[in-house]
């Protein structure tokens, strides 16, 4: 199992405000179980995207190298009910399990598996009311003349990668197959891209050359 751990500020990471209890949590629960744990922490880091430590766990949990990935509470894996489910959509997709100690979400039982479903319905609605959201504050800003887009969340490396494939003639369909082939995770921690995440990430990256 892999044991992740995280907190979000430098005052919290110095003084060890949280790390400590988390990792003990993780820890008994794994004693407790009978598990293998390696700990994998993100100290200093918010949880808005997925953070480097979570990142290269999320990639060895699809390559099979894990069998599942363990967190003392759900707020330190994900900000979001869409990032959440996100990460468990892709525990359930290629069969590693997903443990959550402070809650009854755990997809080794009966009564996890339909919390995770409740979190899927939760996510659903939430990419609703942002959509809505979202197309209200364009509109304003449009009004307002103001030029629209935000930050894209792939790393900068990835980024410049899917911009030159695109500039030497690859197709958006193309260059999502590549990146999900060479086990690279979307922004949410996903292991398949798809095309139109890539149009966006390469609309982004354009607009702010354009800037």
């Amino acid at each position: 199992m892999v044991g992740y751990v995280r907190v979000s500020t430098e005052e919290q990471e110095r003084s060890g405000l949280g790390v400590e209890a988390q990792r003990e949590a993780i820890l008994s629960e794994a004693d407790r179980r009978g598990w293998t744990v390696e700990l994998m922490e993100d100290l200093g880091c918010s949880g808005k995207h997925v953070n480097p430590r979570l990142r290269h766990a999320l990639d060895l949990l699809s390559s099979g190298q894990f069998d599942g990935l363990v967190v003392a509470k759900l707020d330190r894996l994900a900000r979001s009910v869409r990032h959440a489910s996100a990460i468990i959509e892709d525990a359930q997709t290629r069969g590693w399990t997903l443990t959550v100690l402070d809650n009854a979400l755990d997809l080794t039982t009966p009564g996890g598996r339909a919390m995770a479903n409740m979190l899927a319905t939760f996510a659903e609605l939430e990419r609703d009311l942002i959509s809505t959201r979202t197309k209200e504050a364009l509109a304003a800003r449009k009004a307002r003349g103001l030029v629209n887009g935000r930050q894209s969340a792939i790393p900068a490396g990835l980024l410049r990668r899917i911009v030159l494939a695109r500039e030497e003639g690859a197709s958006f369909a193309q260059i999502a197959a590549g990146l999900t082939a060479e086990r690279h995770l979307t922004p949410t921690g996903l292991a398949t891209w798809h095309e139109s995440t890539v149009r966006r990430a390469y609309a982004a990256a354009d607009r702010a050359v354009s800037a």
